[in-house]
């Protein structure tokens, strides 16, 4: 009988990566979590995820890894291959950003910013199917990455967090074409999510944000179901 499937979750301690973690945990997957500095969060996500009832106390586990390393991205999938046996799917779900005014050339003109965006928007998601390709083409899995709607038009946090996450769009095009075809490569790009993330938003610019939408919950949503023909 062969072990069950196993996801792994970047920057899964909290918001979105959290309920991801257990969601596939209620499915029959063993999760890995991945976190930088949140080690109390993630030992506290780990115990209440749920276990099958023969499953022993490291159905689960968690991996620190700084997602601007590369180094780091390797080992990470490296200890979770090593400790699990195999890989399923992996949810790059790491991602930064700091608000700026979008309407203001000057304040979005911060180099650092910019270098950062596009190394954790772009570049930790390149690296992590690079070094998990071998374990996903073994099980013919899944690589699904955080996107965003902000790389869709003119709007979210920061002009640096729109362009880069427009290029992660276009990145995960290309990726899914070179992964393939045994791997499939996703994107998803949410909204402002009423997690630990829109705590960085004063409540005006979340009103904002959800006043914005046509039945304040999704709707003319275009889902495109042909195997990647488009692609």
């Amino acid at each position: 009988m062969s072990s069950p499937p196993v996801i792994l979750v970047t920057a899964g301690s909290a918001g979105l990566g959290a309920a991801v973690a257990h969601c596939f945990a209620e499915n029959g997957f063993r999760v890995v979590i991945n976190y930088r500095s949140s080690a109390d969060k993630a030992a506290k996500l780990l115990s209440n995820l749920p276990r099958q009832s023969h499953a022993t106390n490291d159905t689960h586990i968690s991996v620190q890894a700084d997602l601007e390393s590369r180094g780091d991205v390797e080992r990470l999938v490296t200890q979770a291959y090593l400790k699990m046996g195999r890989l399923d799917v992996v949810f790059s779900n790491g991602g930064w950003t700091k608000p700026r005014d979008m309407e203001s050339i000057e304040d979005n003109m911060i180099e650092e910013e910019w270098d950062r965006a596009f190394k954790m928007n772009v570049k930790s998601h390149l690296w992590l199917l690079y070094a998990a390709r071998a374990q996903l083409d073994a099980t013919e899995g899944c690589f699904i990455s955080t996107a965003s709607v902000s790389g869709m038009g003119h709007n979210g946090s920061s002009l640096a967090y729109s362009v880069t996450k427009a290029a992660q769009l276009h990145m995960i095009r290309g990726l899914a074409c070179m992964a393939g075809p045994k791997i499939r490569v996703n994107s998803v790009s949410p909204g402002l999510l009423q997690t630990e993330w829109a705590e960085r938003f004063p409540p005006a610019a979340q009103e904002a944000h959800r006043q914005k939408t046509k039945l304040k919950r999704m709707t003319g949503v275009n889902i495109v179901v042909d195997a990647g023909y488009i692609l």
